[in-house]
């Protein structure tokens, strides 16, 4: 249960993210086995390329944040977060393609997982509405929300 409360301190839209990228990790990992011949590399390269994609999303997250905070200079502050993460994967797949110690475009695969995760997110979502026992609040209508804005005097 102690992890289950440290969890709940998380970013919540991270952990939903982390928890789609295991997901995808492990589909990956499955169908892999049918179908590749070195288990070992394709699986080393695969979970590398996956804890390659976590650690890409937390420092997304981070540089969000941060951008948040500047105001102004927010839009640079992101571009160079991209632009750093970018950069990164592309010299991580040139070393392994060069050295040859992973396969790269298995590598590639797992990275994805970061991708994949945007499309997994309303699923884990729910997952983890389960998991925490949480329900997510009910919309405001429009009318309320205009009223609270103090666009439209609300009703008596």
């Amino acid at each position: 249960m102690k992890m289950i409360e440290t969890a709940r301190k998380m970013n919540r839209t991270l952990l939903e993210m982390h928890i789609g990228m295991v997901f995808f990790g492990l589909v990956c990992q499955a169908v892999g086995a049918l179908i590749v011949s070195d288990q070992r590399e394709y699986a080393l390269s695969l979970w590398f390329g996956v804890a390659f994609a976590v650690a890409g999303s937390i420092h997304m997250c981070r540089t969000l944040d941060r951008a948040l905070l500047c105001g102004s200079d927010a839009s640079g502050i992101v571009t160079r977060g991209y632009l750093f993460r970018y950069f990164l994967v592309a010299a991580v797949l040139v070393v392994i393609a060069v050295t040859g110690v992973m396969e790269p475009l298995v590598f590639f695969l797992g990275y994805m997982s970061l991708k994949v995760t945007a499309y997994l997110q309303p699923i884990t979502h729910k997952l983890c509405n389960k998991l925490f026992h949480e329900v997510d609040p009910e919309p405001v209508p429009e009318e309320e929300l205009a009223a609270q804005e103090g666009e439209i005097p609300a009703e008596q």
